[in-house]
């Protein structure tokens, strides 16, 4: 299993940074969350797990691999579009993932080049197809190419778990900023943390 790598150099730093997360990572631990390397196959798994439960994610990115053999662009355009529905998604979902796939073949998207992108130019591209928001962009940075200083304002676990670190009743985008810049330029692992005091 593949997993974002971080280590003491990490830990060490956001401890420094913040008392009170400090606090929440000696408590922790190391976290260990798994990644897709392979950022086509971790953008259409994205799209697939989409307003869904993990469960079901993974039971339609079963009958996929089933349908597919392999997840790549010229295997996803050569299936019928209501074969890959079928495997347990909307129409409009399955639209979406040859989408993606065209981008790939067409080279409107560069998936191998991505590594050599700014995050920045990396969402924009990206978020710029239909059915892949910033947050999608986002996620992927942090779990296909190891972004080391993502943390995403559009995810409410990340929101809720700085509210329950800090204690806070609500979360400013002013305040949620000031955080960010204070986790930098480890923001990934900090987002971790995040994600696991989310749920207290």
């Amino acid at each position: 299993m593949d997993i974002f790598k971080y280590g003491l150099t990490e830990a060490e730093y956001l401890k420094s940074r913040d008392k009170k997360l400090g606090a929440a990572i000696d408590k922790i631990g190391m976290i260990k969350r798994e990644i897709t390397p392979d950022p086509f196959t971790a953008l259409i798994l994205s799209v697939i797990s989409q307003q869904i439960s993990k469960k079901a994610a993974a039971t339609i990115k079963t009958r996929l691999f089933s349908l597919l053999d392999e997840l790549t662009p010229d295997k996803i355009l050569r299936a019928n579009l209501i074969d890959i529905k079928n495997c347990g998604m909307s129409e409009r979902k399955a639209g979406y993932i040859r989408g993606i796939a065209e981008a790939a073949v067409s080279g409107k998207i560069d998936f191998p080049g991505l590594r050599l992108m700014s995050d920045e130019h990396i969402i924009e591209k990206l978020s710029a197809l239909h059915g892949v928001g910033v947050w999608t962009a986002e996620m992927l940075l942090i779990f296909s190419l190891c972004r080391p200083d993502v943390v995403s304002y559009r995810d409410l676990a990340i929101r809720r778990g700085m509210i329950n670190l800090y204690g806070l009743k609500d979360l400013t985008s002013k305040e949620f900023e000031r955080y960010r810049q204070r986790f930098s330029p480890y923001g990934s692992v900090a987002s971790l943390y995040l994600w696991e005091l989310s749920a207290e």
